[in-house]
């Protein structure tokens, strides 16, 4: 359903509940509020995206994903702040079935927009993982150094240090091949 729609649902929902409070029903009032205030919480957060984080938070890759294909349409569905959060859910997604093909996701979300930094951090991340994988020391070198750079709260520092270790032994097995 477009945000258009849910807005005119969203203030019909509205001028509904104002008028049973204006009849002096004050029970169906009170629940005309709570139904409002969802309508209109799904207008900026859409419900097929709040219900796909919390199965990939369990773990659930397969009703993740079939929560983001209910999505048709993103520029419609989604409101423009969330367009980068889709492609990074998608790039997720992606990187649990073919690692090297999740990287037009994550630049993608990158173009559009993450708005928190610890997201930001995630995806370059994930954008250094992808090139490690490639092989490309020096684009996966930046990507590090951006990923900490965004990661202002330390909560991504174990796996930077992780991935710099890991890409210390790549180092190692090139110079032992090079011989």
């Amino acid at each position: 359903m477009s945000n258009i729609v849910r807005i005119v649902l969203s203030s019909f929902l509205l001028i509904g509940t104002v008028a049973l409070f204006w009849f002096g029903h004050w029970g169906w009032g009170i629940l005309g509020i709570f139904m409002t205030i969802l309508a209109w919480v799904t207008v900026f957060f859409n419900e097929n995206m709040l219900i796909a984080q919390w199965y990939l938070r369990k773990e659930n890759m397969v009703k993740a994903e079939q929560w983001l294909q209910n999505i048709k349409s993103y520029e419609k569905q989604l409101i423009s702040a969330q367009h980068g959060y889709y492609h990074m859910l998608l790039g997720i997604l992606e990187s649990q079935r073919a690692p090297l093909q999740s990287e037009k996701f994550f630049k993608k979300a990158l173009s559009l927009g993450l708005h928190m930094s610890h997201n930001i951090a995630l995806a370059k991340l994930s954008l250094a993982g992808v090139a490690m994988a490639k092989r490309n020391k020096r684009e996966a070198e930046k990507y590090l150094a951006e990923a900490k750079k965004a990661d202002k709260n330390k909560l991504l520092a174990d796996q930077i240090k992780m991935m710099k270790g890991q890409m210390g032994l790549m180092d190692k097995q090139q110079f032992r091949y090079s011989r």
